[in-house]
């Protein structure tokens, strides 16, 4: 079953087109990612899918329905980048206050544990650190047992454990059924948590894919090796130095490793292996060309 749909969906701001005939659908049990630099057009898809905006051409449809219809929003769950909380207000007390609005609502406590918030139920959110009303902005997205989730940067100014704690209650609520669609700019948040990526650059879906599929499509293997000089050598994406390695990216590992023989470089300690989702994603949005679809 879809949940959500963007066909050819536009979106201009005055003479910035933000979205370019966008495509996506989110079907029911799915953990979606999504990916792209500030301003590829990731939180306005985002405020389209659920009825913050209108698109200037192509179709939307949320649950079936219109995203403006509030009867197509009775079974969704949003965190958006900014959100406002009643600073005088306790957070038990909003908790309480948005599950009025829904018939079957999420347990204060059992929501306040998932999320790490118990300690905190009788602070006023004014009180809190940053880290701690993001939690809360979150946690509220799943008060009315939504069908679909959509958070956009949730992690944004949390520590590790606060973001591996969130981690843990996204994966919780998908495992149950539910259907998440999660905007994020840590690669590896969405490498950890989404079974499906989209990439988004300049407005445009670049790869629509699982993890390793999008790996696939840029071809960039990772070559690492200890050597003291490295000729220029060809076919080389990007060069980085850590911790004594060097690791090279490139299109063909095979010709790489070949070229460094010819050369009489002196190497030791090779390892080659796939790149991260970050490389991929690094390599698909300095392209302005959308991927190729994978065999």
């Amino acid at each position: 079953m879809i949940l959500a749909h963007a066909e050819q969906v536009s979106r201009r701001y005055g003479e910035v087109l933000a979205l370019d005939r966008v495509d996506l659908t989110v079907r029911a049990g799915e953990l979606v990612g999504l990916l792209g630099p500030n301003g590829a057009g990731k939180s306005t898809l985002l405020n389209l899918l659920v009825g913050l905006r209108r698109p200037t051409a192509g179709r939307v449809e949320l649950l079936g329905g219109d995203p403006r219809d509030p009867a197509s929003r009775r079974q969704l769950g949003v965190t958006p980048q900014e959100t406002g909380l009643p600073g005088t207000l306790r957070v038990g007390e909003v908790v309480d206050f948005v599950s009025a609005h829904f018939p079957d609502p999420v347990p204060r406590g059992e929501l306040l544990d998932r999320f790490g918030l118990t300690d905190q139920v009788r602070r006023q959110t004014g009180g809190l650190s940053g880290g701690q009303r993001r939690r809360l902005a979150v946690a509220l997205a799943f008060v009315g047992r939504p069908r679909l989730v959509v958070l956009d940067e949730p992690t944004t100014g949390l520590d590790v454990e606060a973001r591996h704690t969130l981690w843990e209650a996204v994966r919780g609520f998908h495992a149950e059924g539910g259907t998440v669609l999660l905007s994020s700019h840590y690669l590896e948040e969405v490498e950890a948590l989404a079974q499906r990526v989209v990439v988004i650059g300049r407005g445009r879906v670049l790869a629509d894919d699982s993890v390793a599929a999008i790996r696939g499509i840029v071809g960039v293997r990772r070559v690492s090796l200890v050597a003291d000089d490295l000729p220029r050598l060809p076919g080389v994406v990007a060069t980085e130095h850590a911790e004594g390695r060097t690791h090279l990216l490139t299109t063909d590992a095979d010709q790489l490793v070949r070229d460094l023989v010819t050369a009489g470089v002196a190497f030791r300690d090779l390892e080659v292996r796939p790149t991260s989702l970050e490389e991929a994603f690094l390599t698909l949005t300095a392209d302005d060309r959308p991927a190729p679809t994978p065999a």
